[in-house]
């Protein structure tokens, strides 16, 4: 590799900052978009510095797009709205083979009987950007958000080094209005390695790992520092443009081409295909590289490869017709179980959970996974010793599938649930018809910590900043050992609880006065709650948010709720036998009656005023209806579960899952199963901007859609 010498010797400083651009530019585009440099570092850093030298001298040079500008130390007012050129739309999925011959078959159709010309590209792993260019300098850069809007990132996105701050020469020829903007589109991923490495970095600094690469270079284009941006080591592949109309290129192969050609990275592992067995071929060979490759994949992408095809093609509500994702399986691999030990739960549900030697599965690091009760680890047949396949359900929750028993060692025994409380050694037993083994210690400090956290969680009463580490320094010390301890909190001696780490003096280091004084302003909030979250707060056995929620509608105060009967408790809809039952004895239980008494004692709302409700009450139009919502609401920033409670003040239920007696389903970003679920059962799909006019006027489409 030869060292660059100085090319510019003797030009005037306008000139010659001019064309150190242009050489750190070149060179850029062969380390980044090629993987190909033709220079060492040291030799790049000297023209860097050169460059940086002279604008340092002349002030007046400075650029926008100039390499030096890559990384800012502005901080301003972050993630603007961002219109899009075009919308941004998501992509259907083929699941297996025979969904991605379905969707050739249909595509064929549509092109006249003959299966057009394929492209087909990896789908990669990362978050979407959109970059937007003006007489080839990058402008603007957006995540994709509900498609429509999305959220402005240039600050951060500069500093991304393979992202080009302005078009290569001659790439304007391509645009065929060089003068106007366009939009190009692609994702946004960290590497493995790099991802290894910032959560090394994590884990040792005691922060919270990330759950996968893909989650980490979303964070990282949010961060309100570009300068931890530029520090997290993030890559691109750009693969589309906004409006095809505005290129020179007639097919996504020849945009691939131009992309590279303007300085883009664009991914090599590309196939110009005509054949359902060629598309079978490229989607075979990509699964069996899926581990080898430096970034994560979960799939191959599909496009029909004239933007004239595509555009007769058209757009369903959610994605193109001209495209289709087929998605890989879960990835499967395997480790050693070392260990089954028990976890208690804060009903005091006991449940097995594998505890494994590490293994890296769909970008995270898996070391235990939940067996969920003594039946299915007997069904699955797994001993400890034995090397068990895991996966994620759905690339998220890890999984054990079973033994390798071919692997399995001589002496491996069966296991079996203990007969003891291995928290508080008290008896566990297994009532009639249930699956679960429970601990009947009311005493039980592992269900104490869990019923603690539980009451501070976001659902529940959320105190925002008490975490798990906090409650159990608080359980620990003897400060709190039931949840109307929280509201005897101050400031003087949260800020004095030992965290459990020192200095390097090795003192103890103490949780401060910044974070105890927004301890208790958030324990102060919790008090004003609406009386359902106390309720489910107080984590009775089959009360979830839902039944509390319930339960606060029947009986707007807790003396009512303390004074039903169970017969009466089972007459509310929705309740039944099984919870009136639960409730009934939870609720004359003496402790319990106890906390219940002291959170009404330290201002804790227990009741619901019910001639403010009445007069708040909103026309109950939707009632009949049923929801169900999937995907993030992007557009309006609302949580699905606040859609959910807007859904059910004007009469509608909200389900967590898609039947044929489903009446619509919610199709947020990224929706997931119950999109095609929905599809698939003919239910009918709303989008965001259908759901927020429902929420405004109560006025549901009626069957004919209007």
């Amino acid at each position: 590799m030869a060292e660059q010498g100085n090319l510019f010797e003797g030009q005037d400083p306008a000139a010659r900052a001019e064309a150190l651009r242009r050489e750190i530019e070149h060179h850029s585009y062969q380390y980044y978009a090629l993987d190909a440099p033709t220079i060492s570092d040291a030799a790049f850093d000297s023209l860097m510095r050169e460059l940086r030298e002279i604008e340092a001298a002349h002030p007046e040079l400075v650029t926008a797009s100039s390499p030096t500008q890559r990384v800012g130390g502005y901080v301003g007012e972050q993630f603007a709205p961002v219109v899009h050129e075009r919308r941004m739309y998501s992509l259907d999925n083929a699941m297996d083979l025979d969904e991605l011959d379905e969707w050739m078959e249909r595509t064929a159709e549509a092109c006249g009987g003959a299966l057009p010309p394929l492209c087909c590209e990896l789908k990669i792993d990362g978050s979407s950007i959109a970059l937007t260019y003006e007489d080839g300098v990058l402008v603007r850069a957006a995540t994709r958000g509900d498609g429509t809007t999305g959220e402005d990132i240039t600050v951060n996105v500069r500093t991304v080094k393979d992202v080009p701050l302005r078009l290569r020469d001659g790439a304007l020829s391509g645009i065929r209005d060089a003068d106007a903007s366009i939009e190009l589109r692609g994702e946004c991923y960290m590497p493995k390695t790099s991802f290894e490495v910032l959560n090394a970095a994590a884990e040792s600094n005691g922060k919270q790992p990330f759950a996968n690469p893909r989650n980490a270079a979303a964070g990282s284009l949010r961060q309100k520092d570009p300068q931890i941006t530029a520090h997290r080591d993030l890559s691109t592949f750009v693969y589309a443009v906004g409006d095809e109309r505005k290129l020179v290129a007639e097919t996504q192969w020849d945009l691939l081409k131009w992309l590279g050609e303007a300085g883009f990275h664009v991914n090599p592992d590309i196939a110009l295909v005509t054949s359902a067995e060629e598309v079978h071929e490229f989607c075979r060979k990509s699964l069996e590289r899926r581990d080898a490759l430096p970034y994560d994949i979960d799939g191959v992408v599909v496009k029909v490869n004239s933007f004239a095809q595509q555009e007769a093609m058209g757009y369903t509500a959610r994605a193109p017709r001209w495209a289709i994702a087929f998605k890989f399986p879960p990835e499967e691999k395997t480790t050693l179980l070392r260990d089954i030990t028990v976890q208690v739960g804060r009903t005091g549900k006991l449940t097995p959970v594998a505890e494994m030697d590490p293994v890296l599965v769909a970008g995270s690091t898996v070391a235990r996974a939940t067996l969920h009760n003594e039946d299915e680890v007997l069904r699955k047949d797994v001993r400890v010793g034995d090397t068990v396949i895991v996966r994620k359900a759905g690339d998220v929750i890890p999984e054990v599938l079973g033994p390798v028993l071919s692997l399995r060692p001589d002496d491996a025994r069966p296991w079996s649930m203990p007969k003891e409380c291995p928290s508080c050694g008290s008896p566990v037993v297994r009532e009639d018809g249930e699956a679960d083994y429970r601990c009947i210690s009311i005493d039980c400090p592992a269900q104490a910590l869990e019923r603690l956290l539980h009451w501070a969680s976001r659902g529940a009463m959320d105190i925002d900043g008490m975490g798990e580490e906090i409650v159990r320094r608080l359980v620990e010390s003897g400060r709190v050992s039931d949840v109307a301890d929280y509201y005897t909190l101050d400031e003087v001696e949260l800020a004095q609880l030992q965290t459990g780490r020192t200095n390097k003096e090795g003192e103890p280091i103490c949780l401060g006065q910044t974070i105890a004084k927004k301890l208790v302003a958030a324990i102060d909030e919790s008090r004003t709650r609406l009386f359902a979250r106390p309720l489910f707060g107080l984590g009775m056995r089959h009360v979830g948010k839902t039944m509390a929620e319930t339960l606060a509608r029947a009986f707007p105060n807790m003396d009512a709720l303390m004074a039903a009967t169970e017969e009466q408790l089972a007459a509310v809809d929705g309740v039944g036998p099984k919870i009136a039952h639960s409730t009934y004895l939870f609720l004359r239980t003496p402790d319990n009656v106890q906390v219940i008494e002291r959170l009404a004692k330290h201002g804790v709302r227990l009741a619901d005023d019910v001639e403010a409700q009445a007069a708040d009450a909103l026309p109950q139009t939707l009632e009949g209806l049923t929801f169900v919502l999937t995907g993030s609401l992007t557009q309006s920033g609302m949580k699905r579960d606040e859609a959910g409670a807007a859904l059910k003040a004007r009469g509608a239920k909200v389900s967590g899952s898609v039947s044929k007696k489903t009446s619509f389903v919610v199709a947020g970003e990224a929706a997931g199963s119950k999109y095609d679920k929905a599809v698939a059962l003919g239910v009918p799909v709303l989008d965001e901007a259908a759901l927020l006019h429902i929420i405004e006027t109560g006025e549901a489409p009626t069957a004919d859609g209007e």
